[in-house]
């Protein structure tokens, strides 16, 4: 199972460390191929006022930092194609945000990494179009063919369902595309973005951490290849997306019900 883990953006240092070594159990599960994540920049935060994080050049040290001291594989965002290639230097895989999942320059500048590509399926987006853009990927990496499960796996390239625009301030996750998107790439779910409820803290997104467990246990039985959850050891004090975030101490049990799943499923 990919297990992708960590804070929505880089806090403090001494918080990102915390969070860090409190995930050493998931990078130590022979089970498991674990990603530390957390970003750098959150380029899109609803208010202009909102915390975007330490950007690029101190975000990558503290990235390292991480990655020296635990041995952890990191995943982090990039935003505009100026970016990938030094952040490639430091991260293990480079995640399209979901509002960028179509920017073409981006998708390239990332495939001409030697890092795995996440893409994070666009809120506005049917699960099939999203072929689309793993074969900006692979084509930039010099394969010509069809957009399979096995070609994009060969190719390092991912998928990642955070659920879709459902109204105004509300997603929701349609299960069946998670099958869809598996015809054509391995697909994590994103199961905390996915309760998120964009703008509906007025100048923050809201969101509804409850509701985490359930949708990651339909997920388990629908079958995916990974999972995703932004984790802090108290979200009330997260500095982004708090309140869709799962508390560190609870993410244990939760892991354990998602494996259960999974082996009744296979």
């Amino acid at each position: 199972m990919i297990l992708i883990a960590g804070p929505c953006v880089l806090e403090s240092r001494d918080t990102v460390m915390r969070i860090a070594e409190s995930l050493g159990k998931y990078h130590e599960d022979c089970t498991k191929d674990f990603y530390f994540k957390a970003s750098f920049d959150k380029a899109n935060r609803t208010s202009l006022d909102s915390f975007r994080g330490p950007g690029l050049d101190e975000g990558l040290k503290m990235l390292q930092e991480v990655k020296e001291q635990f041995g952890y594989k990191i995943l982090t965002d990039v935003h505009d194609y100026t970016q990938p290639k030094a952040v490639a230097e430091v991260a293990d895989v480079l995640q399209i945000p979901a509002f960028l999942c179509r920017q073409t320059d981006l998708l390239v500048a990332a495939a001409q990494t030697s890092a795995v590509v996440n893409i994070k399926k666009g809120q506005f987006l049917a699960p099939q179009a999203m072929e689309h853009s793993v074969k900006k990927v692979l084509k930039t990496r010099g394969f010509e063919g069809d957009a399979t499960f096995k070609n994009a796996q060969k190719y390092n390239v991912w998928l990642t369902e955070r659920g879709s625009s459902f109204g105004y301030g509300n997603l929701v996750v349609d299960m069946r595309g998670l099958k869809q998107m598996r015809e054509f790439a391995p697909v994590i779910f994103d199961a905390t973005h996915s309760v998120q409820q964009p703008a509906a803290g007025g100048a923050t997104s809201g969101g509804d951490s409850a509701l985490v467990p359930y949708l990651s246990r339909a997920a388990a039985a629908v079958g995916v290849d990974g999972f995703f959850f932004e984790t802090h050891f108290d979200p009330s004090v997260a500095l982004s997306d708090g309140p869709n975030m799962i508390e560190l101490k609870k993410l244990d049990a939760l892991m354990k019900q998602i494996e259960a799943i999974q082996t009744i499923v296979d």
